[in-house]
């Protein structure tokens, strides 16, 4: 066989079938990746265009409208409206002179063509060696991510140029030819932005010295002829305001992301802010661009390039959202010696950069200072701490494997990606999981409420008639029991305490540690939990949207008592302090049943003593009793919980293949040789 296989003809022929079979694969996966990202592009082009004249590309209409600071005769700076350097005003008055809807319109296709252009060059930047499969479907994921991001979202929307000297500098560091040129590009970008000028450092450290000649020349020559033609603004702005502080809006806002920034709002403020921000500004350069450097001379240009860049976010007195876009370029970095710790930080990074704080940080005032900090934070670990593995380091490509699960056979092996999601056996990180775990239950609050058009007043008719569509199936099933439990209950008062007790508490308590004690003690059984718990909740989302239905406690003449919130006003269209919160009509499928009911099968599937699966499937119907009793759900929400839990572990089943089978202790994976580097330093 083993002959036929290298050298004969029956082994050629099935090679060339697999290899056929492989690369019609990777088309597939590579052309949704460009739908995907054309799609994207799409959307943000519709989002802007779509909305009203007077709210989109406001900065643009503040700079070149038919009243902008470019039109005022005097100072740009007079109104603190103007955040760019005079150079940026000399640019930018020549487009006064076209006409606002075509501005409008040049500007917004012309800022995604620079987005997909910056795309391309990320794509083409990534430290080698790069595997073919990686550097073809590199390109649409570049993209993607970008287009979601809340930088080029802003940007788009605003009508700013923070685009361009991000993709001045990944042009002159990556795609042009000779370091003089580069050398240009960069000073281009400095002359719009002075913080690029950090990047001088980082190209004189590695050998490319013309490249900083190049760019101080073009920045000084740039700079003097805006002072000649300017020098009033000029004065001012490098001057008056010492490039640029001040300027735009308050410092101390939350869209300012810089140390700065941060520092006023924690009450600092005077010499003592000031001296503070100099001193940590300074210890954060000298220690960010010692990081690049290193980097940078182990092959890793773009993550030395991206840490710069967030060196640059945390030192700039002001770093607005749109001026962020180092901090997602710092994604590329590879950290952590084992499987499961590789997607940690790529994953962080990117959550951080496409979702606003209040989805990845619960609404605490104790951490308000994480949550209106966390791109700095962001920008920060990635100039500072951050441990980015070396080229040289044993781990760069092929991390610790630790698997706790036999292989299961992968399905729906011709669907681009769904084979992935059977193939991996490692205890996931901790950190990560929590993240997720954070930002998928704000998404699912924000559906929730979405559903009924953001208030519980929208939806209020639709669910009313949706309630009593069940109601009438209820009777003619014979099961419409809700409004005797819901009475015989309340006229217990220990039997209502303890199901008011047990509805508000166990809800959250119960899932969370069964997903506790198996990621703990049974990692492989955790993926497949998890799984089925996931796909029941994305399941029950889509009831939630097509389906709004009020609870018996919110059916105006039914005579439900509601027990745990209270009596209800049915006058009103909102039913208390929770309906600003969440929406009261996403009742069907019951997901207080259908977690509880979830928690049952696998404490009864995985647990080792009877007692303890007798004891697990108590839960379920504890929770179906206190549901019903205090008038939160119909008998058929119960039902139809039930429903989603089935297809949740169908699909996990169906998608990831039959349940791992644990294997008797972990089997770790060392690497004994370090893989050597390939890269060069770049001169």
């Amino acid at each position: 066989m083993a002959n036929v296989e290298h050298g004969g003809t029956a082994g050629n022929a099935f090679g060339a079938g697999a290899a056929e079979s492989a690369r019609a694969r990777l088309r597939a996966i590579r052309i949704g990746l460009w739908v995907i990202a054309a799609v994207l592009a799409i959307r943000q082009v519709t989002v802007v265009l779509s909305t009203p004249k007077g709210e989109r590309l406001t900065d643009l209409e503040t700079w070149v409208g038919p009243n902008g600071v470019l039109h005022v005769k005097g100072s740009l700076y007079d109104s603190t409206q103007f955040t760019g350097t005079p150079f940026g005003g000399l640019v930018l008055k020549p487009l006064t002179r076209a006409a606002e809807q075509a501005l409008g319109w040049g500007w917004t296709f012309g800022s995604l063509s620079l987005v997909v252009v910056l795309g391309l060059v990320v794509a083409r930047a990534l430290p080698q060696p790069v595997s073919r499969r990686t550097a073809l479907l590199a390109a649409p994921v570049a993209i993607s991510l970008l287009m979601l991001s809340l930088p080029v979202r802003n940007a788009l929307y605003l009508g700013q140029t923070s685009i361009i000297p991000v993709l001045l500098v990944l042009l002159g560091c990556f795609a042009v030819r000779g370091e003089r040129a580069g050398g240009l590009l960069i000073g281009v970008a400095a002359a719009l932005q002075p913080t690029m000028l950090l990047f001088a450092p980082l190209l004189w450290f590695t050998g490319r010295r013309r490249a900083v000649e190049s760019s101080a020349i073009t920045f000084a020559g740039l700079g003097a002829l805006a002072w000649a033609a300017m020098p009033h603004d000029s004065t001012t702005y490098w001057v008056h305001h010492l490039a640029g502080v001040g300027l735009g809006g308050d410092a101390d806002d939350l869209s300012n992301q810089s140390l700065h920034g941060a520092l006023l709002r924690l009450g600092l403020n005077g010499p003592l802010e000031i001296t503070l921000f100099l001193l940590l500004g300074a210890a954060v350069a000298a220690l960010g661009l010692r990081r690049a450097i290193r980097y940078a001379r182990d092959g890793q240009l773009l993550l030395a390039v991206a840490i710069t860049g967030c060196v640059a976010v945390v030192v700039s007195p002001t770093s607005w959202q749109h001026q962020l876009l180092w901090v997602l370029l710092a994604l590329v970095g590879r950290v952590g010696k084992k499987t499961s710790d590789r997607p940690m930080w790529p994953v962080a990074v990117i959550l951080v950069m496409t979702l606003p704080a209040k989805m990845m940080l619960p609404n605490m005032a104790a951490l308000f200072p994480l949550r209106d900090n966390v791109v700095l934070l962001a920008a920060l670990a990635a100039a500072t701490i951050v441990p980015f593995l070396s080229r040289t380091s044993e781990y760069y490509r092929a991390p610790i494997p630790t698997d706790y699960a036999r292989p299961v056979p992968t399905r729906w092996k011709r669907v681009p990606l769904l084979p992935f999601l059977g193939r991996v056996f490692t205890r996931p990180n901790l950190l990560l999981e929590l993240l997720l775990i954070r930002v998928g239950y704000s998404a699912y609050q924000q559906v929730r409420l979405a559903a009924t058009g953001g208030t519980n007043a929208g939806g209020r008719t639709t669910a009313e008639h949706h309630g009593d569509q069940i109601l009438s199936i209820e009777r003619f099933l014979h099961i419409d029991i809700e409004h005797w439990v819901n009475h015989a209950v309340f006229k217990v008062e220990w039997l209502r305490d303890f199901f008011d007790f047990y509805y508000e508490s166990f809800h959250f308590v119960v899932p969370l540690t069964v997903l506790a004690v198996l990621y703990a003690r049974r990692p492989g059984d955790y993926r497949w939990a998890r799984s089925a718990l996931g796909f029941a909740t994305l399941i029950a989302l889509l009831g939630f949207w097509l389906f709004p239905l009020a609870p018996p406690r919110l059916m105006p003449g039914l005579g439900v008592v509601d027990t745990v919130h209270g009596v209800q006003d049915f006058s009103k269209p909102d039913y208390g302090t929770l309906t600003a919160l969440t929406n009261q009509y996403a009742a069907m499928p019951s997901l207080h049943f259908g977690w509880s009911l979830w928690c049952g099968v696998v404490i009864a599937v995985l647990a080792p003593k009877w007692w303890m699966k007798a004891l697990g499937l108590l839960h379920p119907l504890f929770t179906v009793s206190a549901i019903v009793a205090t008038g939160n759900h119909w008998v058929l929400d119960a039902v139809g919980g039930a429903v989603v839990v089935g297809a949740g572990f169908g699909l996990t089943h169906l998608l990831q293949g039959p349940r791992p089978r644990p294997l008797m202790k972990p089997v770790e994976v060392s690497m004994k040789e370090p893989v050597p580097a390939t890269g060069r330093t770049p001169s």
